[in-house]
C-alpha cells in the first residue's frame, strides 16, 4: 500500500496558477466607475475579484494517477477520486471559464484559476473517456 502511495505521488503534477480570471473581473468592476451609479457595484465586483485573485495564489490543484486533489497553502482540502467521476468538461474556455465535473455523489463547478492548457492536459491523460462532448447541448 505504502508503495502505491509513493507511485502516485511520484506521478503527480501540481498545476501552475493563472490570474486571468480574477484580473477581468476586477477590471469589469472598476468599469463601472465611469457609469452613473453609485459605487457599489464596483466595490461588490472588485471584492470578488480580490477574493479570486486570493484564491489562485493560495489554491493549487494537484493530479495524481487516481484523484485529483485541491490544496490550499500546501495542505489538502479535498480530494476527488477518478473513480467516482461521470463526466467532465471545461465551460467558456476561451474566456477564464469553469471547470464542471460530475462525481456520483454530486457535481461541481470550480472558477479555472490555473493555467487551462494544463489542465485540459491533465483531466485528458486521465478522464479523457469521460469528456462531455463540445456538440451536446
Amino acid at each position: 500500500m505504502n508503495s502505491e502511495k509513493q507511485s502516485d505521488e511520484d506521478d503527480s503534477v501540481i498545476l501552475s496558477p493563472s490570474y486571468r480570471l480574477p484580473t477581468l473581473i476586477i477590471f469589469i468592476g472598476l468599469l463601472f466607475l465611469i457609469t452613473p451609479l453609485n459605487p457599489l457595484p464596483t466595490i461588490i465586483i472588485c471584492s470578488f475579484g480580490f477574493f479570486l485573485l486570493l484564491q489562485s495564489f493560495t489554491l493549487r490543484l494537484k493530479f495524481t494517477k487516481s484523484d485529483l486533489i485541491v490544496m490550499q497553502l500546501g495542505k489538502e482540502l479535498r480530494r476527488f477520486p477518478f473513480k467516482n467521476w461521470i463526466a467532465w468538461r471545461i465551460l467558456f474556455p476561451q474566456l477564464p471559464g469553469f471547470l464542471y465535473f460530475r462525481e456520483v455523489a454530486s457535481p461541481h463547478l470550480l472558477p479555472i484559476l490555473f493555467e487551462i492548457n494544463s489542465l485540459r492536459e491533465q483531466l485528458s491523460l486521465r478522464v479523457k473517456d469521460l469528456e462531455i462532448d463540445k456538440a451536446v447541448k
